[in-house]
């Protein structure tokens, strides 16, 4: 019972992360995007809707975020076995789930 039960909980955890990976992924795009138009407004003199600020504000900061966590991953990944540019890539668009996979590793 308690085999079928960790299996469960495995396959939970995979699906629960994969749905976080593409989440991330698509907001990650989404905030770098807007931040793309707003400075593309700023050199075209137009103007950016105001209510549009938290948003850029949120996405700054979860960019900034996921790039100290793309850091961790790329200084940690060789010590994976694993190449420190594209784990760090990787893990700058799926955020903590790339780094909770590459620390995951170590208990293998």
């Amino acid at each position: 019972m308690t085999l079928n039960y960790a299996v469960k909980v495995h396959q939970t955890k995979k699906n629960f992360f994969n749905a976080i990976k593409v989440i991330s992924t698509s907001l990650i795009s989404g905030a770098i995007a807007l931040e793309l138009w707003n400075i593309y407004a700023l050199f075209s003199d137009l103007s950016v809707p105001t209510i549009l600020e938290p948003v850029f504000w949120l996405g700054r900061f979860a960019v900034t975020i996921h790039l100290v966590e793309a850091i961790i991953a790329a200084a940690y990944a060789p010590s994976r076995q694993k190449t420190p540019i594209v784990y760090g890539t990787y893990t700058f668009f799926v955020g903590t789930v790339g780094l909770l996979e590459l620390f995951d590793q170590e208990d293998e």
